[in-house]
Order: C-alpha cells, then structure tokens, then sequence
C-alpha cells in the first residue's frame, strides 16, 4: 500500500497544481481574516468587536471558507487519471482497484493535512497581525487551538470528499462544477428557504458550521456531531467512490 501512496504523491508533486492550490487558499484566507478584522464590531456587519471570544472563534474558524479549494484537489486527484487517460495502465499495473482509490485517499488525505496547517498558520498570523494593530492579537489558547483544529479536520474531510466525489463522477469538469453548484448554489438556497432550512444542518454545510460553531445560520448541530456527520459524508463518498472504480468498466 505504502508504494502505491508515494506514487500518488509523486503524481500530486510532480504538476504545479498544487502551489496554485495551495497558493490560492492562502490568499484566500488571507483575504477573509482581513475583511473579517475590518469589519469587527461595526454594527452594520454584525461581525463581534476584535478581542470577543466570538471575534476570535469566527477568526480561527475562517480557514474553512477555503474548503472549496481543498474539494478541488481530491477532484483533481482522483480524476486526473480518467481526464489524461492514465486510469488503464494504472489499473493494469494495480489489477485491484479499490487498493489504487485507497491509496488515493490516504495520499490526498496526507497531502491535505499538510496543506491545512498552511493555511492554519497563515490564517492565525494574519489575525494576530491584524487584530493586533486593532490592539487585541488572539492567543493560542485551548479554545483558539480547538477551533483552528476542527478547521482544519474539515478541510482534509472536504479533500477525502472530493476523492470520492471525482471517483463517482469521473469527469473532471463536471465533478468540480457539480461541487461548486451544490457548495454555492444548492446549499445556500435550501439554508435560506423556510420550509427547507430545518434539513440545512444535516447537510454537509450544516454540518461544516456546527464543527467550526460559527454563529450563523439556522440551528446547528453539537460541533461534535456536525464533526461526525461531515466525516460520515466524506467515508460515504470514499466508499462509494471506490466500489464503483472497482466495477465500472475504465473507459
């Protein structure tokens, strides 16, 4: 198993798209954690005051809103053998299927364990930063570390996801727009709508918010059932993932 997981780090490592990736979830945090400090205590934002315990858990908290990013590198992961026509010899070479698709998950799981305490350290260095000039720099206390953790633990779900998702879908395009219309569109459509927000907090994004314990949307789950259920979705789409990569023909 070992060998068939370093090959597949090698193929991660081997392309640039993991410094876009990776890069661009760094931005993107950085981004949000300074809009975030900005805005902290004006009363039209809603955003507690910098040096709230709110503030800092929203703040700790906001590496998730790149989850997007780290579903679109298990997509990648899993379908780039089907888009560059790699799948054959690979599975040639590996006759059983569901050892590459597990080889697969604990790959992209690793590499985005990596990749969150990035964006984890990044995150916190620009709150501290921030906020700090604001005259209130978080500390790394239980609390903090406990939110930065469950963070993280969603990102790497979300990865372990997107491995799943791009072994059921096996189109690369059509996986990634597949997740960005759920993430963007569904998701927030059923939040928002009165009828259908109570099923909000069953669904993965429910799911994300009470693992974080933002303060938004509908009621939530205990963060650590949300923790629970978001990693039941991702074993679900894992396990589906690879019974079908083991019974669908490769073309």
């Amino acid at each position: 198993m070992m060998p068939l997981v370093r090959a597949e780090w090698a193929k991660l490592f081997s392309t640039r798209v993991w410094i876009g990736l990776l890069l661009g979830a760094c931005l993107m945090v950085i981004g949000f954690a300074v809009l975030l400090t900005a805005f902290a205590g004006n009363p039209e934002s809603g955003i507690p005051a910098v040096g709230t315990p709110l503030y800092e858990e929203l703040a700790m908290a906001n590496a998730v809103n790149v989850n997007v990013l780290f579903l679109i590198l298990g997509i990648i992961g899993m379908t780039q053998e089907y888009r560059h026509r790699t799948a054959t010899p690979t599975f040639l070479t590996t006759p059983h299927r569901g050892r590459v698709v597990t080889a697969k998950l604990m790959a992209y799981a690793l590499a985005a364990t990596l990749f969150a305490l990035v964006v984890m350290a990044v995150n916190f260095a620009t709150v501290a930063v921030h906020a700090g000039a604001r005259g209130a720099a978080p500390e790394l206390d239980a609390d903090n570390l406990g939110t930065l953790g469950s963070s993280g633990l969603a990102l790497v779900i979300y990865a372990v996801f997107g491995v799943g998702l791009g072994a059921l879908l096996r189109n690369q395009v059509g996986a990634i727009v597949g997740g960005l219309v759920y993430l963007f569109v569904i998701e927030p459509i059923i939040r928002q709508i009165p009828a259908t927000s109570g099923a909000y907090k069953w669904m993965p994004g429910g799911a994300l918010e009470a693992l974080t314990a933002t303060f938004q949307g509908p009621e939530l789950l205990e963060p650590w059932q949300g923790g629970v259920l978001l990693l039941g979705y991702g074993l679900v789409a894992a396990v589906l993932g690879t019974f079908l990569a083991v019974r669908r023909d490769v073309a």
